[in-house]
């Protein structure tokens, strides 16, 4: 079923009027009545402060479960008493050090992440209060998919720099059968400064586990619905600002992305931009697989967010990876993966089979 929340304008002239009472008064943390300006009572998105130089994310952070036993999912692998053994002790140091790893790019904490492989929103509460971030005022956006593992992805955004209008979980179930059940895709319409409308999307899309073309209906059938749902919103406003972002299972080049998404180098060419395709032409990777490097995590984004002069932009129309040594397993040949936290049952103790990316948002001026 897809879930939707929305805010009526009677919402927004509430949340305008937070914390004010209606002679225009406030209480501070004394509860005593202070005098405040009409100037002060503004709206919501009025407030919000700049999100330059913060770098917006995308991170598999690799099966990011709790230790609580969930009886509606298969979590038993990760839980204390499992062959994995997966204690408070290790679910804390994993917290930690995803923390460093969404801290590493900049000084200043993220305006946004986007997650795959977690398991609730709270394992993303308790990441987004870990270290450094805890500095910042996070909200997350999650909505329980019907994937049998219990795994889904989720949004975590700086409250003070980005203001949700809407959220969807979108359907992947494919009528013909029944039985699959997979990740949705997450859509968060919001606000950032200026009044700045920006359309997020997070995709976990289903993996190759039976064989890359055995299974890519699958992954085209989430492209498919992605790409109905994002023409409904440019059908409405043709230079809307679109992220996409995520896991997607697939390359830049392959059928799911290149041709049904139709995402690829120009903005004059194709359907949407796809940030990380230079990355990946150069042989670099989020996942290696046999010591294989692909380019499996991607930001693909709509033309008006690359095209020089128009206001809200990507800055330098580029993305990167989170590719510090720090963060990989080296071997005796000199061959380096990322350090992941399980190999099988075995424990490792790192911090993903998946690196980051992010890049930045900027503004031009006319």
């Amino acid at each position: 079923m897809t879930i939707t929340k929305t805010y009526t304008i009677f919402s927004l002239l509430a949340l305008a009027l937070f914390s004010s009472c209606a002679n225009g008064e406030k209480r501070n943390e004394n509860k005593e009545v202070v005098n405040i300006e009409n100037d002060d009572l503004r709206y919501p998105h009025e407030l919000l402060e700049s999100f330059e130089d913060r770098p917006f994310m995308f991170y598999n952070v690799e099966n990011l479960f709790d230790t609580i036993n969930d009886p509606e999912t298969l979590d038993d692998a990760f839980l204390p008493d499992s062959e994995k053994q997966w204690t408070q002790k290790r679910y804390t140091d994993k917290l930690e050090k995803l923390a460093a790893v969404l801290t590493h790019p900049s000084k200043n904490n993220p305006l946004f992440v986007g997650f795959a492989e977690i398991e609730n929103r709270f394992v993303v509460l308790d990441l987004m209060k870990t270290g450094r971030l805890a500095e910042t005022k996070y909200r997350v956006v999650h909505h329980d998919a019907p994937d049998v593992r219990g795994i889904d992805v989720a949004l975590a955004y700086d409250h003070d720099r980005f203001m949700v209008q809407y959220e969807e979980a979108i359907d992947l179930s494919i009528p013909e059968e029944p039985n699959y059940k997979t990740r949705d895709i997450l859509y968060v319409k919001g606000l950032i400064k200026d009044s700045v409308d920006l359309h997020l999307f997070v995709n976990h899309w289903s993996s190759r586990r039976k064989g890359a073309k055995e299974s890519e209906y699958k992954r085209i059938n989430a492209a498919k619905t992605l790409l109905y749902k994002t023409d409904s919103i440019r059908n409405v406003n043709p230079n809307a600002k679109i992220i996409i972002m995520g896991d997607f299972n697939d390359y830049p080049n392959n059928k799911s992305i290149r041709e049904v998404l139709g995402a690829g180098h120009s903005e004059k060419e194709d359907h949407f931009v796809n940030l990380t395709l230079p990355l990946h032409e150069q042989g670099l990777g989020t996942y290696n697989y046999r010591g294989d490097w692909g380019m499996l995590d991607q930001f693909i984004v709509s033309p008006s967010l690359v095209n020089p002069g128009k206001g809200l932009q990507i800055k330098g129309g580029k993305a990167h990876i989170v590719n510090d040594d720090k963060f990989m397993h080296f071997f005796d040949s000199g061959d380096k993966t990322p350090n992941k936290t399980y190999g099988g049952p075995r424990y490792l103790g790192g911090y993903s089979d998946h690196l980051a990316i992010y890049g930045y948002l900027t503004v031009i001026k006319n």
